[in-house]
């Protein structure tokens, strides 16, 4: 087993330094793109009453100590979302080359606009990302993307017949028709999948490393249960106003129409934390204050961009660890 280097070491800091360098750049670039375009940027607080209520994300839980010894739990949030969706009226398990404890997420809404207009501000910043790193490609595992090019916008159902012949349409509702699908694939399937965890598989192992080849891929109109936070789709009620932006098959960010009916947003938290209680025996406690807060937000649209995933692709790093400042050690591996 090779012996951690910390990521203070001089010779460590020298190899990162690149990065790290072109991180800086791409921080400052992604602020005046943001300033031009008249938005406020603000400061979040990290502690939070729940840790979002989503099936699978795991928070971080600590304890808030009054000055008289009472006690509360509270959770480090995963995302900024709830506090900003407040403000318009605003994850634990994972490691990976792309997954870090913690990390840094570039979030942004526009009142009273569409997720149309969310997309070109993603291919704006990708394009201001590659002028401040002084690339003209993004790299990652070997495939190639162009960031100035006008990103392909397709369906998640087109992305399923293209990618892996299935007609996703007819089985929304068809568990069986789904895992019998998938086995055809060469998807392991096991008794107890979900239909939702049949289509993350089908998503990770046949869509996703096929998307933002060669140019960026706006994946959209996710099935609406894989959309905890979104606005139904006005045309077709079964898919959510939901996309993904795809560079070099590496999810980059995650954005749609936002839920303004405080009651549905409510029986879908119970669903998603009957659900998390099913799967890993604990559930977070609702936001009661969001909730109270989306019967005063005005029709908005908002994305979540994951920034050192966007450092990473503009500089060619092959971890995330490189590329960020101060990366939470980890046991038995070497930076």
């Amino acid at each position: 087993m090779t012996r951690a280097s910390p990521w203070w070491a001089r010779d460590v800091y020298a190899d990162r330094k690149p990065f790290l360098k072109a991180r800086a750049a791409i921080a400052a670039a992604t602020r005046r793109f943001f300033a031009a375009e008249g938005f406020a940027e603000v400061e979040t607080a990290a502690l939070q009453l729940s840790g979002g209520n989503e099936t699978h994300l795991s928070a971080f839980a600590t304890e808030l100590i009054g000055s008289a010894g009472e006690r509360s739990r509270f959770y480090l949030h995963t995302s900024p979302e709830f506090s900003c969706k407040k403000l318009l009226v605003f994850r634990n398990r994972e490691r990976s080359a792309l997954h870090h404890p913690e990390f840094t997420m570039l979030e942004w809404y526009r009142a009273e606009a569409p997720t149309l207009r969310l997309m070109e501000d993603c291919a704006g910043l990708l394009a201001s990302a590659a002028r401040a790193a002084g690339v003209t490609d993004f790299a990652w595992m070997e495939r190639v993307c162009d960031p100035f090019e006008e990103p392909q916008i397709i369906s998640v159902c087109e992305a399923f017949a293209t990618h892996a012949s299935i007609d996703l349409a007819s089985l929304l509702d068809d568990r069986d028709g789904l895992a019998r699908a998938a086995a055809r694939d060469g998807i392991r399937v096991v008794e107890d999948d979900s239909w939702s965890d049949l289509f993350s598989k089908i998503m990770s192992e046949k869509i996703e490393p096929m998307l933002g080849r060669e140019r960026p891929t706006i994946l959209t109109d996710y099935p609406l249960s894989e959309a905890a936070l979104a606005r139904a789709n006005a045309d077709d009620p079964r898919f959510a106003d939901r996309f993904e932006l795809y560079v070099c098959g590496v999810e980059l960010a995650n954005g749609f129409a936002e839920l303004t009916d405080a009651a549905e947003q409510r029986r879908r938290f119970e669903a998603q934390m009957q659900e998390k209680r099913r799967i890993y025996g604990e559930a977070y406690p609702i936001d009661e204050d969001f909730l109270a807060a989306l019967a005063e937000m005005p029709p908005a649209c908002g994305v979540a961009l994951g920034f050192d995933r966007l450092v990473m692709l503009a500089t060619g790093a092959a971890r995330i660890e490189q590329v960020l400042w101060t990366p939470v050690a980890e046991s038995g591996t070497a930076l």
